[in-house]
């Protein structure tokens, strides 16, 4: 029997999300894992009607559908060595959230802390625990819904034996001080979690980062990061 093909149309973006992460090091590796972090999803222009959030307020968290534009490619491999494996272990990519996927499609939950009706850029999402990249585009958002979408008893896979650690984040007093206020719960979230790739324990090593105009630089002996350097971002 002869198989139907249908052509899928395009996907349309219809938002893009601002963070405070214009490069890929430093992202929590899941959402929700830093929650202090916040960012905007604003629509693009054909999507700017405040109808279409309407009702969405009463939700607390909500799901992003959107594309990891910086994975984008042509090929795809069935098999994908995950970070938190050390990065020698394969894995089925359809067992892993990896970015290397036949579509390059990420699915995050974030916290919805408010919908702002900005008259220029119209219904502006606020959001809490995002864990993508400054600009990423959007496809769909859909409200979370706790009575099918949580799941407590869950297997965890291989990720049970990877559970994310936290450091001790060490900061001088004069560093500390350069970070606006309004940042420093997030920052310290996103250095707490260890941004590094988990094969990498040199001690010596300085990591640098940028995070909400400003250029991180730090180094982890242990359990023990020390943040060496305060600056804005761009600058050495």
């Amino acid at each position: 029997m002869e198989e139907k093909t249908t052509q899928m149309p395009p996907l349309k973006v219809i938002a893009r999300i601002h963070t405070a992460f214009p490069t890929k090091f430093g992202i929590p590796r899941q959402s929700g894992l830093v929650e202090s972090l916040r960012a905007e999803i604003v629509f693009e222009p054909e999507y700017r009607v405040a109808e279409a959030v309407r009702g969405l307020e009463a939700f607390s968290h909500i799901w992003l559908i959107w594309q990891f534009s910086e994975a984008v490619r042509e090929s795809w491999s069935p098999t994908v060595r995950p970070p938190r494996l050390g990065g020698n272990t394969r894995v089925g990519v359809f067992a892993t959230r990896s970015p290397f996927r036949p579509n390059a499609l990420g699915l995050s939950s974030v916290k919805l802390e408010r919908i702002e009706l900005d008259p220029a850029r119209g219904p502006v999402l606020h959001v809490l625990g995002a864990d993508l990249l400054d600009g990423t585009p959007i496809f769909d958002i859909k409200p979370y819904l706790p009575y099918v979408d949580a799941h407590p008893d869950a297997s965890e896979g291989f990720t049970a034996r990877t559970q994310t650690h936290r450091l001790a984040v060490e900061c001088p007093d004069e560093l500390w001080a350069l970070v606006p206020p309004e940042d420093r719960e997030a920052l310290l979230g996103v250095l707490e979690n260890d941004p590094r790739p988990s094969y990498q324990h040199d001690p010596e090593r300085v990591y640098g980062m940028e995070f909400a105009g400003l250029e991180v630089r730090f180094s982890v002996d242990g359990e023990r990061l020390t943040i060496r350097q305060v600056g804005p971002a761009g600058r050495r």
